[in-house]
């Protein structure tokens, strides 16, 4: 009867169990990921878990329970069955008591495609949902290169930094074509595929101290759900020790290097080549290496300008896919420009002092308030001297921190310390000013009295020809 049935139907089904003979089966952990995004919550009957080391709760299918999924127009459906398991003899392991899978109802017309292109499609989304389940994680190099227990050269701890891109005090507009640009890369594998380029990208963010730099990295982090490598060059002896921490970072990651012009000695090699005189060669080594230690200093660090770029845009940084270099200064001028070029820092940001919207996102932030909650005398006043102030975020940031027990006077402080640091640019500017206008003014007295110098110095020469002169009349007569 069962063959004469399946003959007749036009489906056909298929059986996905927990355990495939001894071994879990990765199928089946896939397909319960995957359901527990398209569940409904309108369901009768769901199961709740939270795997080790998540920060979100799944749902699940019950016990034989069913849902209907579509793909690509084509409609199947999802049994989750539990059975209880026969007694069992004795073994080296022991098999759970219930039997639990899935069973997967398809039309026989569309066995192709579920069978070509639908696995593989839930496999690659359970791996996006476990991705965003699972704590993030911030790595660091072991001190002198060292391996841990595994045989790992990074260590980690959990990444729990609580800076988004709705925090983040920024220009909306600049924050907006950054998210837009971090969106385009994280859903470009097929472009970058198509292209021939890796599938790697480089931001360069620069600017005053305290313009939220860090904030930046652990917001495009949070935001792209992935963890951040932080990577610390004075512990990197060579240019192989560094390829090779570069082959143990994993995909879907960030690789940061803050303070690059502090590191190791990256300046540019143009000023360089100015300022001596004399003619160096490119195998001198002291043109080669990042920085190199006398016989009697600490360390040894022989990374070269060479090898960091062929770290951001060599072959070996084609090793692992999707991943991020974000490179951090405060003297964007001291860097080679080998490194600031397109295909290693793609982006280039300016982490700028507070502007007005910024401004207004800290007020968010620190007190709640919106532009409607403050008085429109107070906004003038804010947005004129705002940008005269020239404040970093992290300076507002603490005055609002002070006074957040109370939000009138942390308002009035904001404002205080606004004027107060606006008046003292502008004297030190008017001083500056001042200054200048001397040294041009003591410019000017000095090339009139150049200019004045020629005759009576001349005069000094003046007599001397003169004789000359009359010498060689007496000698013609």
């Amino acid at each position: 009867s069962n063959r004469v049935f399946n003959l007749f139907s036009s489906y056909c089904y298929f059986d996905i169990t927990e355990i495939d003979g001894v071994n879990t089966n990765e199928l089946y952990n896939a397909v319960q990921l995957y359901l527990s995004s398209s569940v409904s919550t309108n369901g009768s009957r769901l199961s709740l878990t939270r795997a080790l080391n998540s920060s979100a709760i799944t749902f699940g299918l019950s016990n034989n329970d069913c849902i209907v999924d579509t793909f690509n127009g084509v409609s199947v459906v999802w049994e989750h069955v539990v059975t209880q398991r026969q007694a069992q003899t004795f073994s080296w392991r022991p098999l759970p008591e219930e039997k639990r899978g899935f069973t997967l109802r398809i039309r026989k017309r569309d066995k192709s495609l579920i069978l070509d292109s639908y696995l593989d499609y839930v496999m690659e989304k359970a791996n996006e949902i476990r991705r965003k389940n699972q704590d993030r994680l911030l790595y660091t190099n072991s001190r002198g290169g060292s391996l841990d227990s595994r045989g790992h050269p990074w260590e980690s701890v959990p990444f729990k930094h609580p800076s988004t891109f709705d925090t983040l005090a920024m220009d909306p507009v600049k924050k907006r074509e950054i998210m837009e640009d971090l969106k385009d890369f994280a859903n470009g594998q097929s472009f970058y595929q198509k292209t021939g380029r890796a599938w790697k990208r480089g931001y360069l963010l620069y600017g005053p101290p305290g313009t939220g730099k860090s904030s930046m990295i652990a917001a495009m982090a949070n935001y792209l759900s992935y963890d951040i490598y932080d990577l610390e060059l004075t512990e990197v002896h060579n240019n192989s020790e560094l390829r090779k921490l570069l082959m143990k970072t994993s995909s879907k990651s960030i690789i940061v290097i803050e303070d690059i012009d502090c590191s190791i000695n990256l300046t540019n090699r143009k000023k360089n080549n100015n300022s001596n005189t004399s003619t160096r060669n490119y195998y001198d080594p002291e043109m080669r290496c990042g920085s190199v230690p006398g016989p009697g200093e600490d360390g040894g660090n022989s990374i070269t300008l060479s090898g960091l770029l062929n770290f951001t845009d060599g072959l070996w940084s084609c090793c692992g896919s999707e991943r991020i270099f974000v490179f951090t200064t405060n003297h964007i001028e001291k860097l080679d420009s080998a490194l600031l070029r397109c295909g290693r820092m793609d982006m280039h940001i300016f982490m700028s002092y507070c502007s007005y919207p910024a401004l207004m996102i800290l007020m968010k932030n620190y007190l709640g308030y919106d532009e409607s909650d403050l008085d429109a005398d107070v906004l003038k006043q804010l947005a004129e001297v705002v940008d005269k102030a020239e404040m970093t975020p992290a300076d507002i940031s603490e005055v609002l921190i002070k006074n957040r027990r109370c939000n009138p006077k942390a308002v009035s402080e904001l404002l205080e310390a606004l004027k107060t640091r606006a008046n003292r640019n502008l004297l030190q500017n008017g001083i500056l000013r001042e200054k200048n206008s001397e040294d041009i003014m003591e410019d000017e007295e000095q090339e009139k009295r150049a200019l004045e110098s020629p005759p009576n110095e001349g005069s000094e020469f003046e007599e001397p020809c003169k004789k000359q002169e009359e010498e060689d009349e007496e000698k013609m007569k």
